[in-house]
């Protein structure tokens, strides 16, 4: 890999990912949404940030995508809306941003021929587990209008290599937790809540998850991009170990030494058929054909996590349900 394009590089993954590769030496462009304060989201706290190249676009446009990616021999595509209950609200934004904007990103490097092209899916592809531990022959249900549009996105990346012989790769993650972590996720929003002494509001308590480090999944994504035997195929990252929501309150507040009392709002329950109830990764493939292997397990994980909120804490409104 020569120089390196990362699309969402001023998200919660994509940062991270920048930081690493940017530590392994290589050459880095990123990627981040225009605005008009010129912010680079996340890329502002990393120390990395002197040694990249930052470009402002929309990933929704083919423009800007085509010329971000001119020179690069390999592109990580993160760039995506990611909220599941904002997806109810607006199930077109999804369309335009995860489907068309994956779109913008293989015919991009396709025109440009680019020789390692990494697209990122998502856990919710799956649906709730039909099987267990999910393994990347699982069948894919869009419980949501957000899994439906990521559905869409990877079959259109493996539709590039079939047709085209684009070298695509895609990095199926399980769910993804750290430092820097939006405010729309469980972890965040309970260790915020706890931090800020409120009372803990969650929605379902019942469905259980397969949480990974953010150090790790990005770990991962490298380690899948090296790899060429993984062209057209799908690879999950994740620990092949579950907890419900409900248990993993329970677990952070005893790290940050709180006793609880979960109150369950409405807002915040999914609809019943839209609900994830179970995701348990099958990482085998991952694990034989990489040298990948998780460094974190959940506590350490979380304690990191937790640490790092106690200093950012006044960036997350924890008596706010965030959509």
């Amino acid at each position: 890999m020569k120089k390196i394009l990362i699309t969402g590089a001023a998200g919660f993954i994509g940062s991270h990912l920048t930081e690493l590769l940017v530590e392994r030496k290589y050459t880095v462009r990123a990627f981040v949404h225009y605005n008009s304060r010129n912010n680079w989201g996340w890329l502002e706290e990393c120390k990395c940030k002197s040694d990249i190249e930052v470009l402002a676009g929309d990933i929704r446009d083919f423009d800007s995508v085509y010329n971000s990616m001119k020179g690069c021999d390999t592109v990580f595509h993160l760039a995506a809306l990611i909220g599941i209950p904002y997806s109810y609200i607006s199930p077109l934004a999804y369309i335009r941003t995860n489907i068309e904007g994956t779109y913008n990103i293989l015919q991009s490097a396709r025109e440009l021929s680019l020789e390692n092209v990494i697209v990122t899916s998502t856990s919710e592809t799956y649906g709730t587990a039909q099987y267990v531990p999910i393994d990347e022959k699982h069948p894919m249900v869009g419980q949501s209008p957000y899994s439906a549009s990521k559905i869409a996105a990877d079959q259109i990346a493996i539709s590039y290599y079939r047709s085209f012989d684009l070298p695509v790769k895609i990095a199926r993650p399980f769910n993804t937790f750290g430092t820097r972590q939006s405010a729309r996720a469980v972890i965040p929003t309970i260790i915020a809540q706890l931090l800020d002494d409120k009372p803990l509001k969650l929605g379902n308590l019942n469905p259980t998850r397969d949480l990974t480090y953010v150090k790790d999944t990005v770990e991962g994504f490298l380690e899948i991009s090296k790899n060429k035997s993984l062209n057209g195929q799908i690879t999950n990252i994740g620990m092949n170990k579950e907890i419900s929501v409900g248990n993993l309150a329970e677990k952070i507040a005893s790290l940050i030494g709180k006793v609880i009392k979960i109150e369950t709002e409405e807002q915040r329950i999914r609809p019943n058929s839209s609900e994830v109830e179970r995701l348990l990764c099958d990482n085998s493939k991952i694990i034989s054909i990489t040298d990948w292997s998780p460094k974190y397990d959940i506590d350490s994980g979380l304690k990191e996590t937790i640490e790092w909120m106690k200093i950012h804490k006044h960036i997350y409104k924890s008596d706010i349900y965030n959509v």
